[in-house]
């Protein structure tokens, strides 16, 4: 795995130091992924399990796994039209 992921590294450091772009297109690409991977997940994706125990992790988990879908949409493509739906217990097209 490593010796994959060193190959792809010098693939794109050696393409990009041929061109006359190459550096700051290097950097744009190491700015966007600090922006995407750094600001906005500490202002948007904020965890939703911090400071909770275990058992309330588990319980959180499970009930947003298990828990019914209300009020949703579903598209037939048959008929080209959108059906809303309540909970499980209606029928799909």
């Amino acid at each position: 795995m490593v010796g994959w992921a060193k190959k792809v590294w010098l693939f794109y450091r050696d393409g990009f130091r041929n061109q006359t772009w190459g550096r700051p297109l290097i950097w744009l690409v190491v700015l966007k992924f600090f922006i995407l991977f750094a600001i906005l997940r500490v202002f948007f994706f904020r965890p939703a399990l911090a400071g909770k125990t275990d058992a309330e992790k588990s319980e959180t988990v499970g009930e947003n796994l298990t828990r019914n879908r209300k009020n949703t949409e579903t598209y037939n493509l048959k008929e080209q039209t959108w059906k809303q739906s309540s909970g499980p217990d209606s029928s799909l097209p």
